[in-house]
């Protein structure tokens, strides 16, 4: 009999698929938070922008049905610590913003341009991925961690154990935990769909329908993925662990700070403590999945830089979304979709910072 596959291995290669997926979707359906934004500053064009609320509502009521069951514990998640690193989660956010719009295009979208053949994005996201990782144990890291990490709002005075929107409200209308959840994952999705639905030209349009639905199904089969089948006995220390995750908890796609650690990977690959972590897989999906779909509808194409100017811009905006990313928790990904969907206070402010900076330059721009 063969021995059962790892729960680390399964988490791994479940990670790999579910971005493979992610990528091609994204591909086929131009799906881009800074397309959605810059389509309705500048052509008042809601389209992409629903699909994109479409797929943060499938999210939210996924994800947090799987809570309510008790299958997955997002209260474990690093966007619910109670510790509100408000400051960070803004200013993080509005740097991303900035950054993702001058290089056009965030982190996923690089990654999904990557895949169709654009080294221009494989430049970007080089010096995203040095970017964040100094942002995470390097000289940016101190100026984070000196300046901005100390601005924190402590939940727990107030007797809040995580920043979920929830146990807010269930603290302020004396509502039982589980019940203050479904209400309020219930009512944030509703509300999205019906906001998304309203509008008939997006309900004719099935591919940004479908789209929609596929992408947050995979946020959600992430989560469930990380928090329950990778959850676990470690057999040689005989704790409970979440497998093969590199915030050593329960996660879902986001694309900053795992880009960082893939190229940590391929730089000290002969490190036989270096392992590929469930971040690392989901960067190599989505960009092989994006490959995929382009190869196949023969869409690929071998894309550089326009100018030097093009190449300057580009690169400012990779610094700028490597360091906000990292300070931010996320990215338009990592908190405007897997951390809005745990309802987490501080996923808010980031996406918050996030719009706010890709609205302020995309209208310096036109100017």
């Amino acid at each position: 009999m063969s021995e059962a596959i790892s729960p680390a291995t399964m988490v791994v290669w479940g990670g790999f698929v579910l971005a493979f997926i992610f990528g091609a979707v994204a591909n086929k359906t131009n799906f881009c938070t800074m397309g959605a934004i810059s389509d309705i500053v500048n052509m008042a064009h809601w389209g992409r922008m629903r699909m994109w609320l479409l797929t943060i509502a499938v999210a939210v009521v996924g994800s947090n049905l799987l809570y309510y069951f008790g299958l997955i514990d997002l209260s474990k998640s690093v966007y619910q610590r109670p510790s509100l690193s408000w400051l960070s989660m803004l200013l993080g956010g509005f740097l991303f913003g900035v950054g993702m719009t001058i290089a056009a295009g965030c982190t996923n979208k690089n990654l999904v341009r990557l895949g169709g053949g654009s080294v221009r994005s494989l430049v970007v996201l080089v010096f995203l991925a040095i970017s964040a990782y100094m942002t995470l144990k390097g000289l940016f890291g101190q100026w984070r961690a000196s300046y901005l990490d100390t601005v924190v709002l402590d939940l727990s005075q107030w007797g809040l154990t995580t920043q979920g929107l929830s146990q807010i409200l269930a603290r302020l209308t004396g509502l039982p935990e589980k019940t203050a959840l479904l209400t309020t994952a219930l009512l944030a999705g509703l509300g999205l769909l019906v906001f998304v639905f309203k509008d008939k030209r997006f309900r004719g349009n099935l591919s940004q329908v479908t789209g929609a639905i596929v992408l947050g199904l995979l946020i959600v089969a992430a989560w469930f993925l990380t928090g329950n089948i990778g959850y676990g006995e470690n057999p040689d220390t005989l704790e409970t662990v979440y497998f093969a995750t590199n915030t050593r908890t329960l996660e879902s796609l986001s694309f900053v700070a795992p880009t960082a650690f893939s190229l940590e990977l391929l730089m000290l690959w002969t490190d036989k403590s270096m392992r590929v972590t469930f971040g690392i897989a989901t960067v190599i999906g989505v960009v092989l999945g994006s490959f995929a779909y382009a190869v196949s509808t023969r869409q690929f194409r071998w894309e550089g830089f326009a100018s030097l100017e093009d190449l300057r811009t580009q690169l400012t905006g990779a610094v700028l979304m490597g360091f906000g990313g990292v300070t931010a928790l996320g990215c338009t990904i990592g908190q405007g979709l897997s951390g809005v969907s745990t309802l987490a206070l501080g996923s808010f402010i980031a996406l918050t910072g996030i719009v706010s900076g890709a609205v302020v330059t995309m209208k310096w721009q036109q100017r």
